[in-house]
């Protein structure tokens, strides 16, 4: 439809006056042309979405998913980071082929879709990437997708894993050139070298001087693990941090997950070159890697987002769990002011579009922004009353509650319906990838 109307609901803009409107939202070609009070539509072509009982927001944006690992739900509980990655989550990704990949980051994509989740920042694995960019073009999903990238001849790295440095700059370019941009900028290309410790120098720094002169965003891990931190010291004899910043790896650019265990110094690299971190509540609590302090990189000026991580990990990509915790986790330590309804919806909806340098495009909503906007229905009995509309987001609504959402302006889920994918065959095939992927394990 050219034009799409969200009718009736209460309207959080997450603009930087946390206004909260009563009215309709409207998009027209893709782009956001009315917020708060009545619209008529300008034509025949529109779509008229029912919003009553509803919280009208932008759509949450996960800046760290692991799309590709979604069949290896429930096979990795209750291990430490090191440890999960070796025995289960490294081992899986080698084994995956196109088909299976393509079956997990489609059940992926439906599950980020029907919670609300329009757009996130993704590390692949390390080959058929493709197949993950295909499962987000067809769904909808707005998507920044990168290969994980992994060179370093480490014997923990199961074989299919394993690639040397060229190989792995060459596939990142290919994947750029195919993909960056496409579907009218809805997906996009990143690089993602896993972390410092599954690559080479040589990758490391080839990695910093193209993001920088191509403008392509940067995805990696860092600091979430005490182990990771000890063997990071002693190849480098520095802090993750210093050592990304060494290789040209820090900046608006660079999207950092994790930063558990960060040094007063770190905190101030991050700062004083605009990088962002990525907050994984659900993982970093499974995995007990431990909590990010979040309030205070805040208070020293870092940009914040949230992510769900991976299905093995947390077990779900329930953006709106992920809220609930990125805003209660941190006030036992720094008060029960800390982290207030309204800013936690930001971290979750512009904070992760500013990770994704796209604050300019999504995030809120705004006049001129593209149409990714999302109806939660606070009406349910775990939500009402609904005193006020930011607590309800932020402290008790569910990815169940999403009755509508939109992505640059169509309709991809209506009255909790996937419009773009078949949920059972989608989860029927998933299943069936999954037990044939884990039989040769």
């Amino acid at each position: 439809m050219s034009e799409v109307i969200f009718r009736g609901g209460t309207i959080l803009t997450v603009g930087a006056d946390h206004r909260v409107l009563a009215g309709d939202v409207a998009t027209r070609d893709g782009l956001i042309v009315h917020v708060g009070g009545p619209y008529t539509p300008t034509g025949r072509d529109y779509d008229v979405l029912d919003c009553s009982g509803c919280v009208v927001m932008p759509g949450l944006v996960q800046s760290h998913v692991h799309l590709c690992q979604t069949l290896a739900r429930g096979r990795a509980d209750d291990l430490e980071l090191l440890d999960w990655l070796r025995t289960i989550v490294w081992p899986y990704e080698a084994a995956l082929d196109p088909a299976a990949l393509g079956a997990g980051a489609r059940l992926a994509c439906a599950e980020l879709l029907l919670g609300g989740t329009t757009a996130v920042l993704d590390m692949a694995t390390v080959r058929h990437t493709d197949a993950v960019f295909e499962a987000a073009a067809v769904s909808g999903l707005r998507a920044t997708i990168g290969k994980a990238m992994m060179d370093e001849p480490d014997p923990a790295i199961p074989a299919g894993l394993r690639e040397t440095t060229q190989a792995s700059l060459d596939e990142a370019d290919r994947l750029h050139k195919k993909w960056h941009g496409a579907l009218g900028g809805r997906l996009r290309a990143a690089y993602a070298p896993r972390f410092v410790l599954s690559c080479t120098d040589d990758l490391l720094r080839e990695v910093g001087r193209l993001a920088r002169e191509r403008g392509v965003v940067v995805h990696t891990h860092a600091s979430e693990n005490r182990d990771e931190l000890a063997l990071v010291r002693r190849r480098f004899g520095k802090d993750n941090i210093a050592v990304l910043r060494d290789f040209g790896l820090t900046g608006r650019h660079v999207c950092i997950a994790h930063c558990i265990h960060l040094s007063d110094d770190e905190k101030a690299i991050l700062a004083a070159t605009g990088t962002h971190v990525l907050h994984c509540p659900s993982s970093n609590l499974k995995l007990a890697s431990g909590i990010c302090d979040v309030p205070a990189l805040l208070d020293a000026g870092v940009s914040v987002s949230i992510g769900a991580d991976g299905a093995p990990c947390n077990n779900n990509l329930d953006g709106f769990l992920e809220l609930r915790l990125a805003a209660l986790l941190h006030k036992p330590r720094h008060g029960s002011r800390a982290l207030p309804a309204p800013q936690a919806v930001r971290l979750a909806t512009l904070g992760g579009a500013a990770a994704l340098g796209l604050a300019d495009r999504i995030g809120s909503l705004e006049i001129g922004k593209r149409g990714d906007v999302i109806a939660v229905d606070v009406g349910g009995p775990h939500v009402a009353p609904t005193a006020s509309p930011w607590s309800a987001i932020a402290y008790a609504a569910r990815a169940s509650d999403v009755r509508h959402v939109a992505v640059d302006g169509a309709v991809v889920v209506r009255d909790r319906t996937l419009l773009t994918l078949d949920v059972g065959k989608v989860v029927s095939e998933a299943r069936a990838a999954a037990d044939r992927i884990f039989a040769k394990l």
